[in-house]
């Protein structure tokens, strides 16, 4: 992993246009502490819902408040679902988010699924969907209804773009349909291991159950949408809950085709930042394309008095992540060509 970019000063010269919150992992049970599958990491279910509500707290005290948040999925832990706790869980941290000021915009993971069938997210309030952004005369720019993904607009000349990185997976679907099986057969092709979580001997071991990918017909509708963010100028800030780029995450948590994402990104001008989560550590690097890619801490293996969270302010030549707690302060500059004329 790449190191951290030295801090250069916060205190900005070029005007601030807008800010929006990230968080990742939160993964709420009511439950002891435990531990994650290793046994190397302590995790904290139910303080997970304390550092939710400072976060909240923090960012509804702001001087200029976020235009919006980023919750990167994995909201509640799959454990609700061992105690048939799963709706109870997911109701307590919605009712703590409806404390937010500002709309936040929910990411699925892979413990959504762990809980709920993707038809029971699709009618959830884990869809927000419906705070997109429609492009007039851009009907390619509309998302299919197979997959879970939108674009919206914070600030204008600044589109972000939430992916479903779980479109392709074995999580959530009904085992007897043909998704289930092709997906199935992808990751057999790739994982012969008899424990599909079990990335042992892999050459390619992000091929595990935990994780997905993006179908093709998801990956022609993002390169529409780029394609019209070139056109436009506009810069572009992807989300997602797997990560895409080797060296900003573990390998064992990358989406299946993270290169065929990354083809797609690599062609278009627009893309300055890739936010994700799952990694639960952290990560960050900047690709040769000067896209930076920025894996948020998780909330869950965050301990009592620490926090988890960040806020990146946007300017005309780069964004500022002021990280609170385990997140690191980072600051990520367009690429020069890419630097915003106001």
């Amino acid at each position: 992993m790449d190191a951290k970019p030295e801090p250069g000063p916060l205190s900005e010269s070029s005007e601030l246009l807008f800010s929006f919150g990230v968080i990742a992992d939160i993964q709420y049970a009511d439950l002891e502490d435990g531990y994650n599958f290793q046994g190397s990491r302590r995790r904290y279910y139910r303080h997970s819902l304390l550092h939710l509500q400072g976060a909240i707290e923090h960012w509804n005290k702001e001087s200029s408040p976020p235009s919006c948040v980023l919750q990167l999925g994995d909201i509640i832990d799959g454990y609700n679902a061992q105690y048939q706790a799963s709706e109870k869980s997911l109701e307590l941290i919605m009712n703590t988010f409806q404390r937010l000021k500002v709309p936040v915009h929910h990411t699925w993971g892979n413990h959504e699924f762990y809980n709920f069938s993707r038809d029971y997210l699709t009618n959830s309030k884990l869809n927000t969907k419906f705070l997109e952004d429609q492009i007039a005369h851009h009907p390619e720019t509309v998302p299919s209804e197979n997959y879970y993904a939108y674009h919206f607009v914070p600030f204008p000349k600044f589109r972000f773009i939430l992916l479903d990185a779980y479109d392709m997976s074995v999580l959530g679907v009904d085992p007897s349909s043909p998704k289930y099986q092709q997906c199935l057969k992808i990751l057999r092709e790739h994982n012969p291991n008899a424990e599909l979580n079990s990335p042992q001997g892999l050459a390619e071991p992000q091929f595990v159950q935990f994780n997905g990918g993006f179908s093709q017909e998801q990956l022609n509708w993002l390169n529409e949408v780029l394609t019209f963010s070139d056109r436009n100028q506009e810069k572009v800030v992807i989300v997602s809950h797997l990560p895409i780029y080797p060296e900003a995450s573990d390998s064992v948590c990358l989406a299946w085709n993270y290169r065929d994402a990354l083809a797609v990104i690599w062609s278009h001008k627009c893309v300055v930042c890739f936010f994700a989560g799952h990694t639960h550590d952290g990560g960050y690097s900047e690709d040769p394309f000067g896209v930076h890619h920025v894996n948020i801490e998780g909330v869950i293996e965050t301990a009592p008095d620490s926090q988890a969270f960040g806020t990146v302010h946007v300017y005309p030549d780069k964004m500022v992540l002021k990280g609170r707690g385990r997140v690191p302060d980072r600051i990520m500059n367009y690429k020069k060509e890419k630097a915003l004329h106001f």
